[in-house]
């Protein structure tokens, strides 16, 4: 029987190639994004034609409402996005966000009884955040093995971080070589409507200079005032 995996899209660059990693590898991917309050709404509808592309078995939409505690600019309008180089954690961090998309991906995988999260955090050409790095992905995985009736069981729970410790540009020509249509996706933090990018927000300068460091044409749509 092939092996279930729930694997976290969120309708950008990383979660899309790690679900086509996770594909290329066998499993049966049940995908899973989250309406969690976000600014940009459209990154939901790129997850959903990620999804659609990639064969998945389901793609299910969580609504969580974490923008109801605020301290985000990707959950707090009255929040101004950065658009130049910050230091320390920025404002674009979302509270626990990976930590609550985590808990929520494995009470699915409990029902489903797929021992395996797939999430496209990354720790090198990133953001900084704090839930992002090996060390909080190890205490989850722990966590998920303590907590749960299947880890309890012998079921061992696997959380895979295939991108992890890969760069931007890797990521990219790894994705590339699996398929994953690049312009189908959006990884910027603020997006009009149409799902053009800003091409100034420190996630569209990272995708960006990933696309120049691979040698690809950059399919990003960019507004015509954001470059």
């Amino acid at each position: 029987m092939t092996e279930r995996a729930v694997v976290l899209v969120s309708g950008g660059l990383d979660s899309a190639t790690v679900l086509a990693i996770a594909r290329q590898r066998g499993y049966a991917c049940h995908a899973l994004s989250f309406d969690y309050g976000q600014r940009h709404g459209v990154e939901l509808d790129a997850a959903a034609r990620v999804a659609r592309s990639m064969g998945v078995v389901e793609h299910r939409v969580v609504k969580v409402d974490i923008a109801a505690f605020g301290g985000s600019a990707l959950t707090d309008a009255g929040l101004r996005v950065p658009e130049s180089p910050t230091t320390g954690i920025p404002i674009t961090y979302v509270p626990a966000r990976n930590t609550v998309f985590l808990s929520l991906a494995l009470a699915w995988a409990e029902t489903l009884a797929a021992r395996h999260l797939f999430i496209g955090v990354n720790a090198v050409d990133y953001s900084g955040y704090p839930d992002c790095r090996p060390a909080f992905v190890a205490a989850f995985e722990r966590l998920a093995n303590l907590g749960t009736k299947m880890g309890v069981e012998g079921g061992q729970i696997e959380v895979h971080t295939p991108l992890i410790d890969l760069t931007k540009a890797e990521i990219i020509r790894r994705g590339t070589e699996l398929g994953v249509d690049y312009a189908a996706t959006v990884s910027c933090y603020q997006p009009n409507r149409s799902g053009e990018a800003c091409g100034r927000c420190d996630s569209c300068r990272i995708r960006r200079d990933g696309f120049q460091a691979a040698g690809q044409v950059d399919p990003t749509r960019y507004r015509r005032t954001g470059r």
